[in-house]
């Protein structure tokens, strides 16, 4: 999600409240239909975010799965990488430790 478009978001649902509530406020109604209006009004906008925050939620763990696939990935590859330099150094240092005492015997020999 780009930054600035949760702002964007709740900028928009409240400029939307805000004109529900301006055009119940100033319609020629009783109070008590204009309660009730307003009173249904917010329980479809409740509705409305319950279920926004619903998919966003939904959406949240599709993504938190993803990258977790991902990161296991990435740990797992990490892992075969270290081993391999890790045999590798321990072949090199054999290696090495053989061919000094190699050297040290033709030495002794002179």
């Amino acid at each position: 999600m780009p930054k600035g478009s949760g702002k964007f978001a709740v900028g928009a649902i409240l400029g939307a409240v805000a004109g529900v509530v301006a055009g119940i406020l100033t319609a020629p109604k009783s109070g008590k239909e204009t309660r009730e209006e307003l009173k249904q009004k917010a329980n479809e906008i409740c509705d409305d975010v319950n279920k926004k925050a619903g998919e966003l939620k939904e959406q949240g763990e599709k993504v938190a799965k993803e990258v977790q696939g991902k990161a296991d990935h990435i740990i797992s590859d990490g892992k075969k990488v270290l081993d391999e330099c890790r045999n590798r150094a321990e072949r090199a240092f054999k290696s090495a430790k053989s061919e000094a005492e190699e050297i040290k015997k033709d030495a002794k020999k002179k």
